[in-house]
């Protein structure tokens, strides 16, 4: 019986069912694409740390012999291990160990440790890709996150696509309810009603589920080779290889019915718990009530504006769904347009901003002191150049109190202004010291450049401090630090503070050497040059063991011309050093690639969520216009014109369209107002850029689309039999 009534129906209700059709792929299509799209980034992600780091899970280090490597094979959960080469010397041996079983990694190294008579710190985990793997250490109270956001993100997608498609399941149920409770009062259980309607849903979405999973999988491939095709020629990228496991098509499908069957049940236990007394008389929500009457819309529009707004107000639980899919589909495209429009301008104000002038070409030399680095010669003598070398250090400084600037004691004292940043005692401020050790003539140019004289042994202090009373973190103001009336200043070791060293000062200046360094807010950074360096390094020690070349040109160039600069650069280093080099301009385009990735990608996925929104507005607002039959047949037999009718569902379709877009641009307007106060930027800087366009585009399909789902249905409404329409069920 259920099943005649239910094939019966499905035929003479297409439209109703059709729109289940569609939910139920959309929703299978969209969970299948953000399943494989996340399983191919966690896959990609791991790639890329094996390529960088290696595959191992453990590491042990110590001075035992070769046949080490045979006792740990022989542990019961160890797959192989491995002599690490470049980390072994003459005296300890380093043992890369590789697990069957990851999960256990923590349990079993300390054995491994015990069993070759080694202490617990020689071991060591590679902890980043254990993470990815979902494995952490039990002693460790915060634990990776990922797996837990993979979740959420995932929980929250099925929440959305159950209110996205919930819908479509009520109206095609709620059209019906007559006929359940004619069905009721013959003997029907809701438990009947509820399998019945159940059944329905199940049939009418099998296949959707597999197609459009299918599809997704299809999508998630297409999307990851766009990726590949737009990073191409990244510098230390590889490219993803699709991948998908059958437990991710499992899962899909899983949620993919789990997601439709909450959607279906949600409708179909109400309707099952309708008496059949409420049930034949129809007195649920589809049936008018008394309300209070829609004064707005009535004084605007007159008798039509109150039959819509009344009409509206009776549906409102029917439609608050639609309006809440639609609302935060909007709401996430607009979000997503000026997030990404705000980060590009934060972006301006950073790295570009302050590093578009200061290199052309960089160069990092590894394990190499400065003074062991004998071609400046040959650097300096590329045509059409400006180039500096140099190494970074550490140190600290004892400064009495009365050295800092009056300015500094105006605005509050050091410490209003770099609060824990800079420690005091004994009328002394310890300030930590960056120091930049300059080859001698790019040095020697540099003081010039600020009028000091570069003679004799000592450093230039860069002088200032920043201004965090008077200016911001985007727009900073800085002031003088010390008095500069001082003639040394006392270098400490970071180690030793006991270990120190009285250093000359050859000047001050607030104008640092044209770098690609950042330092410090409240540090006192300091500049000489590598003979005074060779004086007091054996004392302050704590230098970084690399040396950075950095090459600006003269002019602008292209990227062709600065790839040959890079080349010269690259045959000089390349006989004798192991080193890294970056462009400037492939740097920015890179970033740009990257940049231009994640916004597809994110852009895409918003852009999808966007159009299930419509299109669930679409078919909900065609459905809820056909379950309407009898009430605008009655409207007509009592005289209301066809104009009339016409009036009404374009009151409707305004009110319908109109509603998220109030919601939602009054969020965008005070998220971008937050977003702009919290980066302190220039809100004119946004309102030259901002999005206004796709934002536009966007409403007008809302309106569009709903105002084609109103003209759709009218037409069939308008076209009627008024006796079948009082009394037919179907929505056609």
């Amino acid at each position: 019986m259920w099943k005649d009534y239910s094939r019966e129906f499905i035929k003479k209700n297409r439209v109703s069912s059709l729109s289940v059709l569609a939910a139920a792929f959309i929703s299978a299509l969209f969970l299948s694409l953000l399943c494989g799209l996340f399983y191919n980034f966690w896959n990609y992600e791991i790639e890329s740390i094996t390529l960088e780091e290696g595959a191992w899970q453990g590491r042990i280090a110590g001075t035992f012999n070769e046949d080490a490597v045979s006792d740990i094979e022989n542990f019961a959960n160890v797959k192989a291990a491995a002599i690490n080469e470049d980390l072994s010397d003459g005296q300890t041996l380093v043992i890369d160990i590789y697990f069957q079983n990851m999960r256990t990694v923590y349990q079993d190294m300390p054995l491994i440790a015990e069993q070759l008579g080694v202490p617990d710190d020689a071991v060591s985990y590679h902890e980043l890709l254990l993470s990815r793997y979902f494995v952490h250490d039990p002693q460790d109270a915060s634990p990776p996150l990922l797996l837990a956001f993979y979740l959420a993100v995932l929980l929250l997608v099925s929440v959305s696509l159950v209110l996205i498609i919930h819908n479509s399941f009520a109206v095609s149920m709620n059209a019906r309810v007559h006929q359940f409770g004619i069905f009721s009062s013959i003997g029907a259980t809701p438990g009947q009603i509820r399998t019945c309607l159940l059944q329905e849903a199940a049939v009418l979405c099998i296949l959707p589920i597999l197609f459009g999973s299918l599809l997704g999988i299809a999508l998630s491939f297409g999307i990851i080779q766009i990726v590949n095709v737009l990073a191409d020629g990244i510098v230390g990228r590889h490219d993803a290889v699709f991948t998908y496991h059958p437990l991710v098509f499992v899962i899909t499908i899983l949620v993919s019915v789990l997601t439709v069957l909450i959607s279906a049940w949600l409708p179909a236990r109400k309707l099952s718990k309708l008496t059949p007394l409420e049930a034949i008389k129809n007195i649920d929500e589809l049936q008018l009530k008394r309300r209070k009457k829609s004064r707005i819309l009535a004084r605007l529009f007159g008798v039509e504006g109150e039959l819509a707004g009344n009409a509206l107000k009776a549906q409102k639980k029917a439609l608050r769904t639609s309006t809440l899919s639609l609302t935060l589909s909007f709401l996430g495209f607009t979000l997503m347009l000026c997030f990404f429009t705000l980060s590009g301008i934060s972006t301006n104000h950073t790295y570009f901003e302050r590093y578009q002038d200061a290199w052309d070409v960089m160069a990092t030399v590894k394990d190499t002191p400065i003074e062991d680095f004998t071609y400046e010669d040959e650097i300096h003598a590329l045509d059409g150049t400006d180039s500096v070398i140099y190494q970074k250090a550490e140190a600290y400084s004892s400064v009495p109190t009365e050295a800092i600037s009056k300015k500094v004691e105006s605005l509050g004292g050091i410490e209003e202004l770099a609060g824990n940043s800079v420690s005091a005692a004994d009328d002394t401020y310890t300030i930590q010291v960056p120091i930049v050790i300059m080859d001698d003539s790019s040095f020697a140019a540099y003081c010039e450049q600020i009028g000091v004289s570069p003679s004799g042994t000592g450093s230039v202090i860069l002088n200032r401090i920043w201004d965090s009373v008077n200016s911001n973190f985007r727009y900073k103001e800085y002031v003088p630090f010390l008095t500069e009336e001082q003639d040394t200043i006392i270098l400490q070791n970071c180690d030793d503070a006991a270990t120190a060293v009285t250093a000359p000062v050859l000047g001050y200046t607030q104008e640092p050497p044209v770098l690609r360094e950042e330092y410090d807010n409240y540090v006192l950074a300091q500049f000489l040059s590598v003979s005074s360096w060779k004086q007091i390094k054996e004392v302050i020690g704590n230098a970084e063991q690399d040396t950075y070349i950095r090459v600006l040109d003269t002019k602008d160039r292209t990227l062709t011309e600065l790839n040959e600069i890079e080349t010269e650069l690259t045959n000089i280093l390349e006989h004798e050093f192991m080193f890294e080099i970056e462009n400037r301009v492939q740097e920015k385009i890179d970033n740009d690639t990257m940049l231009n990735g994640y916004k597809l990608i994110i852009g895409a996925l918003c852009a999808l969520l966007a159009l299930i929104g419509i299109a669930n507005v679409f078919s909900n607002t065609l459905g809820f216009i056909r379950q309407r039959k009898r009430e605008f047949a009655r409207y007509m037999s009592i005289g209301m014109t066809p104009e009339g009718m016409r009036k009404i569902f374009q009151i409707e379709a305004l009110v319908i369209a109109g509603r998220p877009v109030l919601i939602t641009l009054p969020v965008t307007v005070l998220f971008v107002w937050f977003m702009i106060t919290a980066s302190y930027l220039n809100p004119m800087e946004f309102l030259s850029v901002v999005p206004i366009v796709p934002i536009i585009i966007f409403i007008a399909a809302i309106f569009g689309f709903v105002t084609l789902a109103y003209y759709i249905g009218s037409k069939k409404i308008l076209k009627c039999n008024l006796a079948e329409a009082l009394q037919s069920d179907y929505m056609g």
